[in-house]
């Protein structure tokens, strides 16, 4: 007596057929006709089946007569030069309609028979189309459940999800109210073995209409058995055809949900009654439940899209908030919430050297250190991976349930640099349709007795506790994990010491820029001031000729323009430096005085300056008069040579920010020069006719972006418009 484990059943070559089918098999050269069921003779008029063997179809043309008039078989070399691909026709056979199945499987081609049964309960609508406007995973496989039941509309229907480990849970279901619901149940690996998975990828239609139902031997010539693979109506093992009885059921039907070619699960029907599904409805069946599948795959793709781009700002965060940083180190502690989130774990311990950082839940100092020295002496992956640390290494680590799943992300190990995250224990349940434990039981097969595992005769509810575990680490927690290593990898030691070097020297430029700008505004503002008031003394006093009082004139200009010079340096390094108070400002007052000023101040009476909507910003008071005066300002100033200036201030909102357009029909600004709009002391060239020194856009480019707004402009031969972008209050 032999022991069979599940996984080595030849579920492929049972050696018979079910009841509903008939079956021919022909060699795919000679076309010799080398088995068949022994049922043949129920269909077709044949004396002595052995005279069968080493004789073409056509060799009996009034038995076969319908298939020699098919045009399959007319064309039998042509359809069956594919391998494994099933070509389907309707002959009569007598008064009966049947379904004629042909494929070529190795070196025979099988023709295959059975009854077309009519369904009148049938109905189809247009709801399939509806596949792919769902934007719900359950929502996907409900509609499919929904749709079939139309089709096969049998007691129970699920959708079948496969594991990792091969196990599988029902994940949607519907069902008559009388029957009990399996939804959630949780079943063990060996209810579907590896090769019968394997089969559910090549034939991804599978009915057992009755299994209670006489087997129908296959008589082969040369005593071997027949690979039946893709037969329609091959036959069960006595294992599963067990299992199925104990379930209640007496017919079974499955469809195989293939996802980026892999089997992802099934939708398996099952009916308390004998009951068989037409060949044209099982294809039907097949067809939606490909439709569903691909829409499922469509919405994981948009999802994982989604996700992605998600992940490619964090860690593009991540990076700026690294440089920020002297160290790798001290990188990782200023970021370690935002890294602990990015593998969604409950706490994370950085180690550098015999440094440790601890944020969230985490395991003690003492244990942590075990946890280290553990990794170093039992992985040599970069990164490892455990839900079932706890159980496993709970007693030789002392670990607690703060830290049953653990990921250890090497970084240096030279430099004893790590990320260890954590998640606690996960208090899990299982719900199994059924006790998954294995029962050794003997079966008879092809007249041998062989030692099996079990099914399971009852299907009540086993609640299975499980300890030592925590929640799995998804593909997008580990993602997440290995985006935290590509930052690192990217912002390694020598930029960090390249970056800092040049970030010092760029402080210490600034630091002189500053220094100098306080120096001109303050300690040569007293300087100018006694200049410019001898000068108009002697203006006043002398009596001289016409030509030297211009003389004096010019100086005293000059002098007005190093001042103004002065102030607007000062007012760029405090637009950098100044303490800022963001608050809600209304800005009306503000634009008409600025506006009415800068007619004076520019000599520009018939300037027309339009003041439409006017909205709050979040702004700093000062900073804001600021802003608003330099671009004003500019605009009265830069269209005041114009036979009719106008200047158009508005402000509108949008659902993020306050934008002020404020428009001018002055001089433009040329193509070639934009890049250097906002650079401190530019002017363009055709700016020089008038007044300035090339720092106000300067200072407001630097406040805008202080109070986190920006700046921008559109300009062409017919004017400018400067648009300023607040943030809302």
């Amino acid at each position: 007596m032999n022991f069979v484990e599940c996984h080595e059943e030849p579920i492929h070559i049972p050696g018979y057929i079910q009841s509903f089918g008939y079956l021919i098999g022909i060699d795919a050269k000679s076309h010799f006709i080398t088995f068949f069921s022994e049922n043949i003779r129920d269909l077709f008029t044949i004396g002595n089946k052995d005279l069968l063997f080493d004789k073409m179809i056509s060799d009996f043309p009034e038995s076969f007569q319908s298939i020699i008039e098919s045009d399959i078989y007319r064309s039998l070399n042509t359809y069956t030069k594919r391998e494994n691909e099933t070509y389907f026709d309707k002959i009569f056979i007598g008064d009966i309609e049947y379904h004629f199945s042909v494929f070529r499987n190795g070196a025979h081609i099988f023709l295959e028979f059975e009854k077309v049964v009519e369904n009148p309960n049938k109905r189809i609508s247009n709801k399939y189309d509806n596949f792919y406007i769902i934007d719900n995973a359950q929502e996907i496989w409900d509609q499919l459940l929904n749709t079939l039941s139309k089709i096969v509309n049998y007691d129970r229907m699920m959708i079948y999800k496969f594991m990792t480990d091969g196990s599988g849970k029902v994940i949607a279901e519907k069902r008559d109210k009388n029957t009990q619901s399996y939804l959630g149940l949780h079943y063990p690996e060996t209810d579907i073995p590896k090769q019968a998975r394997a089969l559910y990828m090549k034939k991804r239609k599978r009915i057992f209409s009755n299994v209670y139902s006489e087997n129908i031997p296959i008589i082969s010539k040369t005593k071997q058995n027949i690979d039946l693979t893709f037969a329609a109506s091959r036959g069960m093992s006595p294992i599963h055809g067990q299992y199925i009885k104990n379930s209640g059921a007496s017919s079974s039907f499955s469809v195989s949900i293939i996802i980026d070619d892999k089997l992802w699960g099934l939708v398996t029907c099952q009916n308390s009654t004998p009951k068989h599904i037409d060949l044209e409805d099982r294809v039907q069946a097949g067809i939606f439940t490909a439709l569903a599948s691909n829409a499922y795959s469509s919405f994981k793709t948009k999802k994982e899209l989604e996700y992605r781009i998600d992940l490619n700002e964090k860690s593009a965060y991540l990076k700026t908030e690294f440089l920020k940083q002297n160290s790798l180190f001290d990188s990782l502690v200023q970021s370690r919430k935002e890294i602990k989130e990015l593998a969604e774990a409950d706490g994370l311990a950085i180690i550098s050297d015999e440094n440790i950082v601890k944020t969230g839940t985490t395991p003690s100092h003492a244990v942590i250190e075990k946890i280290v020295s553990w990794a170093y002496k039992n992985t040599d992956k970069s990164i490892y991976i455990n839900r079932s640390f706890l159980k496993e290494y709970g007693n030789d680590l002392d670990v607690d349930k703060d830290s049953a799943g653990i990921i250890i992300y090497f970084i240096d190990r030279t430099k004893n640099e790590m990320l260890i995250w954590f998640r606690r224990e996960f208090d899990e349940h299982i719900d199994w349709a059924g006790n998954p434990e294995k029962k050794i039981d003997v079966f008879v097969q092809n007249g041998e007795e062989k030692h099996m595992v079990s099914p399971r005769k009852s299907f009540e509810v086993f609640k299975e506790n499980i300890k030592g575990n925590s929640r799995r680490w998804s593909s997008r927690n580990i993602g997440g994990v290995q985006a935290i290593r590509d930052v690192i990898l990217e912002t390694s030691h020598k930029q960090y010491n390249t970056i800092k070097q040049l970030n010092d020297q760029l402080k210490k430029v600034n630091e002189e820029l500053d220094s100098f700008s306080y120096t001109i505004s303050h300690d040569l503002g007293t300087p100018l001031t006694v200049m410019k008031l001898n000068a108009q003394m002697l203006l006043a006093n002398l009596d001289t000729s016409e030509k030297e009082k211009n003389k004096l004139k010019s100086i005293i200009e000059e002098i007005d323009n190093m001042a103004e010079m002065m102030h607007d340096v000062l007012q760029l390094s405090r637009a950098k430096h100044s303490e800022i108070e963001l608050e809600s400002l209304q800005t009306i007052q503000t634009i008409e005085k600025i506006s009415e000023n800068a007619k004076i101040t520019f000599d520009s009476p018939k300037s027309e300056i339009i003041i439409k909507e006017c909205p709050e910003v979040l702004a700093d008071k000062t900073m804001m008069h600021q802003v608003f005066l330099n671009i004003i300002n500019n605009a009265v100033k830069y269209s005041s040579h114009q036979d009719q200036p106008v200047i158009e201030i508005e402000g509108k909102e949008n659902e993020e920010m306050i934008i002020y357009r404020i428009s001018d029909n002055g001089i433009g600004i040329p193509e070639e020069e934009k890049h250097k709009m906002f650079k401190i002391f530019n002017r363009m060239d055709n700016a020089k006719k008038f007044k300035g020194n090339g720092i106000g856009l300067s200072i407001v480019h630097r406040i805008m972006k202080r109070i986190g707004g920006n700046v921008d402009y559109e300009s062409n031969k017919e004017g400018t418009s400067f648009i300023l972008k607040f943030k809302k209050p």
